[in-house]
């Protein structure tokens, strides 16, 4: 550890009164005792000695670090009128502090408050920062940071500058100005009941989707984690609005006409993630940001229709086929499930602490970039259950990675409240199953091919369990 070497300060304050000269007695003996050295006229000024040259010659000695200037109401008055020793002593000090402007030698420490609260300084040192010690409890609790002041040694320090992100030293950032405005549009259409709602939703997807496209990476590149972090950053607004207009058009009115256009957007998400038609040189690495975009916004989506109790299109998301990119689909093949919105990635282990590794890479993205307060990250770990009961289900392939962080939430409100009958209805009308147990069947018959005790580090969950499973309509 570098030698500390220890500062050497003057105090300057107004002779206001014995118990103001007691506490700045009090001060600089404590001053003293963690190791700094201080001048005071108390200590060092003696008969015979002239005071203004003392003053003067410790305001401008270089081997005194710091001015502390003990202000309360008479120091203020006097500094201000230019009276008595304190108005020299002021002088002196405010042409430092006017010639040299970023200097902090000079410290103001507020010793008095007005009726109103205000601090009391001089006038020129009402602009400059100050310590608080206007109470017994201001001066323990702002000691420490004296101290460390004066060291040199503050509690929070700069960080090294660093080297600028991919995303900024690419190419400009992206305005999702164009977007909040379709969104808003959008939404007073709604709000007020307007005709032509479907023009302004299609406007606003438009939108999204020419947005989201900027960032489909259309030339071969070693990808990096930062390079899929910056730009999962920059489609987040994507996902915001596309989450407040499920929210908002799903719980206004859930029509077919939302459902099939709510499809016709999950369709063009697939498009999103797939290889752009140009491209002939290809690697999956160049849309690993595309992948997990697509997945988040899915959980997001179903999510919001739980939200929502919008039921009826839960129940279209997870039974409709989805027209596959033309760079996908190929001969029959043209149509898949939902599964097709799963993503994932490895570039995104740069998230992980040093020495450790994620077991999911795009969950913890998604955990740390969950700031909605419309849906959190609890409702996402909540819709991935839902999902992965429906792929038990119809016994096709789902991991759900953000339920690595389920081991303590406990059930979600969704199974845990569909234990009774009445609440069972809105998971018949999801999975089409009217029987409780009948749907408890086909989801363990599910579960055991799957295997999920063999996953990669599930050990710990039980998803049945997480699900309610067998009490599902039993009350």
């Amino acid at each position: 550890m570098s030698e500390v070497k220890s500062p050497k300060v003057f105090i300057s304050y107004s002779w206001s009164g014995i118990d103001h000269q007691e506490f700045v007695k009090e001060c600089a003996e404590r001053l003293v005792s963690d190791g700094i050295e201080v001048v005071l006229d108390i200590f060092d000024l003696r008969e015979g000695d002239d005071k203004y040259a003392f003053m003067e010659s410790m305001v401008t000695d270089d081997t005194v670090t710091h001015v502390l200037i003990m202000s309360d109401k008479a120091y203020a008055e006097k500094a201000d009128a230019r009276k008595a020793g304190v108005g020299t002593e002021s002088q002196i000090i405010s042409k430092h502090v006017y010639e040299k402007v970023a200097q902090s030698k000079f410290i103001p420490i507020i010793c008095e408050r007005d009726s109103e609260g205000r601090a009391i300084t001089p006038t020129f040192l009402q602009s400059r920062i100050s310590i608080d010690f206007s109470s017994p409890e201001k001066v323990n609790e702002n000691w420490e940071r004296l101290v460390r002041l004066l060291f040199g040694r503050p509690e929070h320090t700069k960080p090294q500058l660093g080297k600028p992100p991919a995303y900024i030293t690419g190419e400009a950032p992206v305005s999702a100005a164009a977007i909040s405005a379709k969104f808003n549009t959008l939404k007073q259409a709604i709000l007020q009941e307007k005709k032509r709602i479907s023009h302004y939703r299609r406007d606003l997807i438009d939108e999204c989707v020419k947005h989201a496209d900027k960032f489909r990476i259309r030339e071969q590149k070693q990808i990096t984690g930062e390079m899929v972090l910056g730009d999962l950053r920059a489609l987040k607004p994507v996902r915001d609005y596309l989450l407040e207009w499920v929210l908002l058009e799903s719980d206004y009115d859930a029509s077919n006409e939302f459902n099939e256009a709510l499809t016709s957007t999950l369709e063009k998400l697939l498009e999103l993630k797939s290889r752009p038609e140009e491209i002939t040189q290809w690697n999956d690495n160049m849309l690993e940001a595309q992948r997990v975009f697509v997945y988040e916004t899915f959980l997001y989506i179903v999510a919001a229709l739980i939200k929502t109790k919008s039921f009826e299109s839960l129940h279209e998301v997870f039974f409709t086929s989805y027209l596959l990119p033309d760079t996908e689909g190929y001969g029959e093949n043209r149509f898949d499930d939902f599964t097709r919105f799963y993503g994932y990635s490895e570039t995104l282990q740069i998230l992980a602490e040093p020495g450790r590794k994620l077991s999911s890479p795009a969950a913890a993205y998604i955990k740390q970039s969950a700031d909605r307060e419309s849906i959190s990250f609890r409702s996402i770990m909540e819709a991935e259950t839902l999902i992965l009961m429906i792929a038990f289900m119809k016994q096709i392939r789902w991991f759900p990675q953000t339920l690595y962080y389920a081991g303590y939430h406990g059930k979600f409100e969704l199974f845990n409240r569909a234990q009774f009958k009445k609440h069972y209805k809105n998971i018949a009308t999801i999975t089409g199953y009217e029987d409780p147990r009948a749907l408890e069947l086909e989801v363990r018959l599910g579960h055991d091919q799957a295997r999920p005790n063999n996953w990669n580090n599930f050990y710990m969950i039980n998803f049945l369990e997480l699900m309610n499973i067998q009490e599902l309509g039993k009350y």
